[in-house]
């Protein structure tokens, strides 16, 4: 149950409190990162419930809900599996659909670098603390964060790759840690069950 509320909480800081949360504030996102995390805070809440009838299985020695309890950890471990086979495969994916949100915007900017777009690429820059696209003539007029250390953060496109490599990095020592403890769950739970049949055999 723990587990299950730490990676709840996890998935929900790189929602909503990391850099990648300004991405979701516009009308446009990064579909497939933000749905890893859905994922991630799903996964997450199921094992806080299925870690709720392990306790209950073992409270009441039920073998049925034990068994159950095995079961569910079963499919999360799979389910893990896949979404870490779909994050590797995606991550490119994710970071094509960030940074053509970002040139959008930037491209908006140019058009009409005033009201609404200034603030919103501004808030692309703060959040990623860079400027512009690696284009320093291109910079002149861009709302750039302060101290901002110019050109050596002035490529947008690379930090937001930066930004996604270290995501999925996080997301990928999580999902290792939930597998070692679905593993373990699962080892613990058949011991459990067949020392709960032995001794009502022996009984």
């Amino acid at each position: 149950q723990l587990a299950g509320l730490a990676v709840i909480a996890f998935g929900l800081w790189l929602r909503f409190g990391g850099p990648m949360a300004e991405f979701a504030t516009d009308k446009k996102s990064p579909e497939l990162f933000f749905m890893g995390l859905y994922v991630l805070v799903g996964a997450g809440a199921i094992m806080s419930a299925v870690g709720f009838f392990g306790c209950c299985g073992a409270a009441r020695e039920s073998q049925c809900l034990i068994g159950t309890f095995f079961a569910c950890l079963l499919v999360i471990f799979a389910g893990e599996v896949t979404a870490g086979v779909f994050a590797f495969i995606g991550k490119k994916v994710a970071i094509q659909e960030a940074q053509k949100i970002y040139e959008d915007a930037y491209e908006d900017y140019m058009k009409n670098p005033v009201g609404k777009v200034n603030s919103t690429i501004y808030r692309y820059h703060v959040a990623l603390q860079c400027c512009g696209k690696g284009n320093v003539e291109q910079q002149t007029g861009l709302p750039c964060p302060e101290n901002i250390q110019l050109p050596k953060a002035s490529n947008c496109l690379t930090e937001i790759q930066n930004v996604i490599d270290t995501q999925l990095r996080l997301v990928g020592i999580v999902g290792i840690a939930i597998a070692s403890i679905t593993i373990f769950g699962m080892i613990f739970s058949m011991v459990l069950c067949c020392t709960i049949r032995n001794m009502r055999e022996m009984i």
